[in-house]
């Protein structure tokens, strides 16, 4: 069966990322680069397809079968506009939208024409994650009561000097990084309903947070703590527990969740397991059993693409919907609100 033909729009960081994965794929093949910067020719020639300046250029010339689009936030929404209009299936990075009122307008117009989009939140096709909430839905633990999470960690300076927007409003850590949170929070622990939230500037003196503490209510009545810094010098994050980035450096004794119930808690993403035996009077005077769930560690980014070949193919609906993007969006925005108003922010 021919290959079904993807093409990257964005040639930077993430973009070439994605290029990686397909170039490698069994099932999918990379048809073309969009992006109108000189530095993507460079891209487009060492991947040996054709360099398009404009998705309208795309679609005139060298239609595929899908697009992945890693391009700038601010066009995120435009241009799955432009697609779904043109009945073109895509992948869509996160964030889905600049704002929550924005990407109200992308979800409608997905549900209204039912156009095949699938949102970039990677960490949804990670195994870890897969087989974490395959335990905590299981029953194993219990009635969920609560997660501690974290993401820790430290940040250099070049990465402000590169981009100087980041020490300005929306350039802190709960804009770029705790979206991620968020949607791995959901798959864990069901829908969030209200967040609290302290934030600090205090060791940089940036416009923006660099540490925020973070309360959450979920839907079931469960709660959660969350630690948020990127100036703190700990590994306590996704990146450097999971080992499924290489560029960074691995604590493999270190977690980042920790989802405890009424039976049992799960350290993630160790995987270590600790639950009272059914049969036995719980207590904290007693020894839990102690164990390790077993899994595989794997690309999510491979996985993604992978998926999305068989959303564009009919195959399968997407993991990560218009809408389950727009609800993520919708969160950390609840998030930023409530550190800045010092008040519990509903999200019914």
């Amino acid at each position: 069966m021919p290959k079904t033909r993807i093409a990257v729009a964005g040639a930077g960081l993430i973009g070439q990322a994605h290029i990686g994965v397909l170039l490698a794929s069994p099932t999918c093949a990379l048809s073309a680069v969009v992006d109108p910067s000189p530095a993507a020719a460079a891209v487009a020639s060492e991947a040996g397809v054709p360099l398009y300046a404009s998705i309208d250029e795309l679609l005139a010339q060298g239609r595929p079968d899908g697009l992945l689009l890693a391009t700038p936030n601010s066009l995120h929404v435009p241009q799955a506009l432009q697609c779904i209009a043109a009945g073109l299936p895509i992948l869509l990075e996160k964030p889905i939208a600049t704002t929550v009122a924005e990407g109200q307008t992308l979800v409608d117009a997905v549900e209204r024409s039912g156009a095949r989009v699938l949102i970039g939140h990677h960490r949804a096709h990670s195994p870890i994650m897969a087989k974490a909430r395959q335990v905590v839905q299981s029953g194993q633990l219990g009635r969920l009561v609560t997660v501690m999470g974290s993401a820790t960690f430290y940040k250099p300076d070049a990465y402000f000097d590169g981009g100087p927007w980041r020490r300005e409003a929306g350039g802190g850590p709960i804009l770029i990084n705790m979206i991620h949170e968020v949607h791995n929070l959901r798959m864990l622990c069901g829908e969030i309903v209200a967040v609290q939230a302290f934030a600090s500037s205090a060791i940089r003196g940036f416009a923006v947070e660099d540490t925020v503490a973070i309360n959450l209510r979920f839907a079931n009545g469960a709660l959660g703590s969350f630690m948020l810094s990127d100036t703190a010098a700990c590994p306590r994050s996704w990146e450097q527990t999971s080992q499924e980035n290489k560029a960074y450096a691995s604590c493999d004794d270190e977690d980042c969740y920790v989802v405890a119930g009424t039976h049992g808690s799960l350290s993630v993403p160790t995987m270590r397991l600790k639950t009272y035996p059914r049969d036995e009077d719980r207590s904290w005077w007693k020894p839990f059993e102690v164990g390790t769930v077993g899994m595989v560690r794997d690309d999510p980014l491979k996985h993604q693409i992978e998926h999305f070949g068989a959303v564009v193919r009919g195959e399968t609906t997407p993991l990560v919907s218009a809408r389950d993007g727009l609800q993520n969006l919708r969160v950390t925005e609840a998030i930023a609100e409530a550190a800045a108003s010092g008040r519990v922010v509903d999200l019914h």
